[in-house]
């Protein structure tokens, strides 16, 4: 009798230990789908910011000449970057989305350090058709990984009023250079008792705007060897930066709402920004008519150009399953069609950087607000005209040792000391 009861207790657990197996071997199947194998249902996409970069996308899901089941997930852009950092440095590209918005001065750290996780794109759309100075950014060893997206073409957005109470017009400010435009502010300053600028001390937003307008960054063109101690544009631009201090007419922020408030309110005269600052401005009905947008001011130096870049992303499609479909909905609607971008800039705003959207009547539209102004025809011929450079894998750990010496530089020290500290730290931080 015993005999037949362990003899039954053997089979049952047998039969229990046989399932689990099985289903082992099934969650393992379908977790291997998920890596690399099925074409999935649909294509997924993160992005951040719902009124830019996710209402592009559903314009571009709209625009597409294919049926595409397209999710579209919302991500803050510090979120993105975390949850890509933890997913590919894992070695698993589960939960990975098909399609995912980079920023072009942090792409570089993602392609060279998960190389194998992201898909060539470059053959399902024509480069040539793009600003070249947002080629290097998003492409690696001869493969074009982003698809270019937006610009951060710059402008200074200044108060048509303000300057023309103090003696200036549009002519006066077209082509200059920051030296220059400091000797225009302190006038403004003392004739209207307007402040010329809002800058936050701890962020060098227009440190970048001035190097890359002489073609120059903290990297070398290799992106790798730190480029402070020698670098004659960051040198150039720090000296203005301490000018422009000492000019009595810098109105300090500490935060973005403070910085909206300052021109909003009407106590600057000019934003010198990225032309994503526009609708901003725009959004102070009252003064509509009184602003208009000059080429940005350039270093005092050869080579330098009065265009540059502050800002911009690109997409990228991961290396797994849909990555085809993903490719070819990216190259149907941001890579090759300039009705979607006419589009963009009517319903969203967002100036692309596809060069043939160019000739689009919404491009050569006036705006009223910018007094009758073709604004986006403008920043459209400067962006052709801003130099690439290869911004590396640390622009950010990098500025955040600038910031602290550029405090101390205001503050008295030699500046030959404090390019030479700040290199000396990039080195032993970054190797």
């Amino acid at each position: 009798m015993k005999y037949f009861q362990y003899r039954k207790t053997w089979l049952l657990m047998l039969t229990v230990v046989t399932f689990l197996v099985l289903a082992a071997c099934s969650s393992d199947d379908a977790n291997s789908n998920a890596d690399g194998g099925e074409e999935p249902d649909k294509i997924t996409a993160w992005a951040w910011d719902p009124h830019f970069n996710i209402a592009a996308l559903e314009i571009a899901k709209e625009a597409y000449s294919e049926d595409i089941n397209l999710e579209i997930i919302e991500n803050a852009q510090d979120d993105i970057v975390q949850k890509l950092n933890t997913g590919l440095s894992s070695g698993s590209m589960k939960g990975m989305p098909n399609i995912v918005l980079i920023e072009d001065q942090r792409a570089q750290s993602f392609l060279q350090s998960y190389p194998d996780a992201f898909y060539p794109i470059g053959e399902y759309f024509n480069t040539d058709d793009f600003a070249n100075y947002k080629l290097a950014p998003t492409s690696l060893d001869g493969k074009q990984y982003g698809l270019p997206f937006d610009t951060g073409v710059t402008g200074l957005f200044f108060r048509t009023d303000y300057l023309q109470e103090a003696g200036y017009t549009m002519e006066d400010l077209t082509n200059i250079t920051w030296q220059e435009y400091i000797e225009i502010g302190k006038d403004v300053k003392a004739k209207t008792g307007k402040d010329m600028i809002s800058l936050d001390p701890n962020d060098l937003g227009l440190i970048r705007v001035m190097i890359q307008s002489a073609g120059s960054w903290y990297v070398e063109e290799d992106g790798e060897t730190v480029n402070l101690v020698d670098n004659e544009p960051l040198r150039k631009a720090f000296e203005n930066y301490k000018a422009m201090i000492e000019a009595d007419f810098v109105k300090a922020n500490s935060d973005w709402s403070q910085f909206i408030a300052a021109f909003n309110s009407g106590d600057v005269a000019t934003v010198p920004s990225g032309n994503w600052i526009a609708p901003s401005i725009e959004a102070e009905e009252s003064q509509a008519g009184k602003w208009a947008v000059a080429p940005i001011p350039r270093l005092n130096m050869d080579g330098a150009v009065n265009a540059s870049n502050q800002g911009g992303s690109s997409f990228y499609v991961l290396d797994i399953p849909g990555k085809e479909k993903a490719a070819e909905f990216l190259a149907d609607t941001f890579g090759s069609n300039s009705d979607f971008y006419q589009d963009l800039v009517l319903d969203v705003g967002a100036l692309g950087t596809y060069s043939p959207a160019a000739d689009g009547e919404a491009y050569q539209a006036e705006n009223d607000y910018f007094s009758g102004q073709t604004v986006i025809s403008d920043f459209s011929a400067w962006t052709e005209e801003i130099p690439s450079v290869n911004y590396g894998l640390h622009t950010y750990a990098i500025e955040d040792i600038l910031a602290a010496e550029m405090q101390n530089y205001l503050k008295g020290k030699d500046l030959d000391k404090v390019l030479a500290d700040a290199q000396a730290q990039a080195e032993s931080q970054l190797k």
